[in-house]
């Protein structure tokens, strides 16, 4: 019986280690239930790119179900302002008549997450950077795919910026 308990001791212990796992949470205060997602300044010269990323971070959200999104601002609990800083694309693969077939695309974004509630900031990176490998078809230039890989790219780009919003890595 001696052994036992001492074995039960151990466990408990054990279990209040002080270790857990990260991402199970979200990572935003209990009182934030809508928030409001005006669309992104683009500061770029690519056409669309502000409501391709602002409407994939509002779908992000909503699928996520966590939180709402409203379009009114005074019935937020919380707003993000996202401004886009920076579009580049760079070839880093070429095919066999040297034209290139692989890009390497990064968006920067400067991201606010404000508490309307309490008014403070709960999130905030002036170089919020995503980086993403985009492959064409050989003898297709980025030109011609532009539009399709800007949908992939910001998909992509609210995944993360959603899970860092939520989860808090």
């Amino acid at each position: 019986m001696r052994n036992l308990l001492i074995l039960l001791s151990l466990i408990l212990l054990g279990m209040s280690c002080g270790y857990g796992l990260r991402g199970t949470g979200s990572s935003l205060p209990p009182h934030i239930r809508t928030i409001n997602i005006p669309m992104f300044e683009n500061n770029t010269t690519r056409f669309q790119l502000d409501l391709k990323l602002t409407q994939s971070v509002r779908d992000e959200l909503v699928a996520r179900g966590e939180v709402d999104v409203t379009p009114d601002r005074s019935s937020a609990d919380a707003v993000l302002i996202g401004v886009i800083t920076s579009f580049t694309v760079q070839p880093i693969g070429f095919g066999q008549d040297a034209s290139a077939d692989a890009y390497n695309i990064v968006v920067v974004a400067k991201i606010v997450l404000r508490d309307l509630v309490n008014n403070r900031i709960l999130f905030s990176n002036p170089h919020y950077s995503y980086q993403q490998e985009y492959k064409v078809l050989e003898g297709t230039d980025f030109e011609s795919v532009q539009q399709q890989a800007i949908e992939v790219v910001a998909v992509k780009f609210a995944r993360t910026l959603v899970i860092n919003l939520l989860e808090g890595f």
